[in-house]
């Protein structure tokens, strides 16, 4: 495996250099510099939260910095999968059905929108600006607690895209149909 890769920091280059899909390079690049701003904004407020408190004994500020780093990771996780799933893919030669790069690509762009409309939803009071947009008016009007609820479905939208195409190591569909997928490159962009 001389033009394999090492680890994630390995994977997102690797899998924008053997996709044929421009969708896809263009979201590694987005999805990578996204992932990127969002680990070390989790990680420096972390320490600054970390500094803030440190003269409190554990409990409660000690559970909800954990839950803090968990956060962080729900946000990267699923902004890092498409090209994950596109590397491995390609680095394994694995079958899928056309198309596969460029859909997940789409399921990177889909969540990298939600978390805008996540934030959009949760922003305090006092952030708020007075719009005339019927939509952004709407979004204010949910309880901030629903701000959660568009990237969770734009995650599991991800995942659910990269099972729907993917293709059994027997070389069956995996939705148990019995002709095998083409691999057809022409068809990713």
């Amino acid at each position: 495996m001389a033009d394999s890769y090492r680890g994630v920091f390995g994977a997102i280059p690797y899998a924008i250099r053997h996709t044929e899909s421009w969708t896809m390079r263009v979201y590694g690049v987005v999805g990578a510099l996204a992932a990127g701003l969002i680990a070390t904004v989790v990680t420096l407020a972390l320490v600054v939260w970390m500094a803030e408190t440190a003269d409190v004994q554990g409990g409660t500020f000690l559970f909800s910095r954990s839950l803090y780093v968990v956060a962080g990771f729900a946000a990267v996780a699923p902004l890092l999968a498409p090209l994950l799933f596109v590397a491995r893919r390609h680095r394994r030669g694995n079958s899928v059905r056309p198309g596969y790069d460029r859909k997940m690509a789409y399921g990177g762009f889909l969540f990298l929108l939600s978390l805008y409309v996540g934030l959009v939803i949760s922003a305090p009071a006092e952030l708020r600006e007075p719009t005339e947009s019927a939509v952004v008016g709407a979004l204010y009007a949910l309880p901030q607690a629903a701000g959660v609820v568009p990237s969770v479905i734009a995650a599991v939208v991800v995942f659910a895209t990269h099972y729907r195409l993917r293709v059994t190591d027997e070389g069956v569909d995996a939705d148990t149909s019995d002709e095998p997928a083409p691999d057809d490159p022409a068809a990713d962009d």
